[in-house]
């Protein structure tokens, strides 16, 4: 493994945000013809907060984070970034943004160590001992010509040269297309070190776990439209307490009780859901004095499918990803 040598100067820290709002959207709208890719979003993003952005494809994901970077024109709306207009200050806007994109596009004829020299150049700004410290932590080798690279090292230098520059914002779309696990918690570990800096995290991504693990709110699209968002503990709501319980013998019928559904036993165990007050249900557990009890709140990706409902229903169309 090589790391890269210092080859151009360290640029200060860059400078916070002045706004604590660094993404701001309000009615934001995109429109292709009869297809609308992204419909009246509203929504605000603090300094050094992990928001993750999820969707089935399809659902609006990647036509936000174009509209953000000014890639492309709203329909209607406006979309700011640190105060500034997303499409009117681009450059402005770009130099305190890293990209990284689920397809890692780089120089097949440059090695890993010249693709992010010129990535830190074209960035502006790079913490040199940061992404040496990243090359060992990814363990990547930056001697290969990025054609010899597999999908998942490629994707290891966008992520190094984004984190590198300590941009005052990550926008990343899918970034862990191609690692595998150890290589995803190498990732969660840098996510963690920029939100502690201050860092603020759009992460838009497939792996609910890593959503799930890494992200402060979470904001649901479900065909162009903002469906939910909040906190774990303020989407919990949506989706019912999971309660297991094995007995001695046979154990009690809940059918009847309010708020229970999906009821399943198995030999001398219970498993059930439930919405809303627990009391009648635990009264009807405690009386035929179970063996163990277990309860526990949804993950996000059962929230995810309580939203979605069956696979049957999530749109099909893959128009932007």
């Amino acid at each position: 493994m090589a790391p890269v040598a210092a080859a151009q100067p360290v640029r200060g820290t860059p400078t916070r945000p002045e706004t604590s709002i660094v993404i701001q959207t309000r009615g934001l709208t995109k429109r292709y013809r009869h297809v609308t890719a992204l419909d009246s979003l509203d929504l605000d993003v603090g300094v050094g907060e992990v928001l993750g952005f999820l969707g089935p494809n399809g659902a609006g994901k990647t036509t936000t984070i174009r509209l953000l970077l000014g890639l492309i024109r709203p329909t209607a709306g406006t979309a700011a970034i640190f105060g500034l207009d997303a499409q009117a200050d681009k450059v402005a806007v770009h130099a305190r943004v890293a990209y990284v994109p689920g397809e890692a596009a780089l120089w097949p004829s440059l090695t890993g160590a010249e693709t992010l020299e010129l990535l830190a150049r074209l960035q502006g700004q790079a913490d040199l001992a940061y992404r040496n410290e990243l090359i060992r932590r990814f363990d990547l080798d930056t001697s290969i010509r990025i054609r010899a690279y597999s999908k998942g090292n490629r994707q290891k230098v966008n992520l190094i040269a984004a984190l590198a520059s300590r941009a005052d914002l990550l926008v990343l779309d899918e970034p862990t297309a191609g690692l595998d696990p150890v290589m995803e918690q190498a990732f969660r570990l840098s996510i963690r070190e920029a939100s502690e800096r201050g860092q603020t995290v759009f992460l838009s991504s497939h792996v609910l776990s890593e959503v799930e693990a890494l992200c402060d709110r979470v904001a649901i699209l479900r065909r162009g439209r903002l469906v939910e968002i909040g906190t774990l503990a303020e989407l919990r709501h949506l989706s019912a307490l999971t309660v297991e319980a094995t007995f001695p013998g046979e154990p009690p019928d809940v059918t009847g009780i309010p708020g229970v559904s999906a009821v399943t036993v198995t030999g001398r165990q219970l498993t059930c859901q439930v919405r809303g007050p627990v009391a009648n249900l635990l009264a009807a557990v405690a009386a035929a004095r179970p063996d163990s009890l277990l309860s526990r709140e949804p993950s996000l990706e059962e929230l995810f499918l309580t939203i979605y409902g069956a696979p049957q229903d999530v749109p099909a169309a893959d128009f932007d990803g």
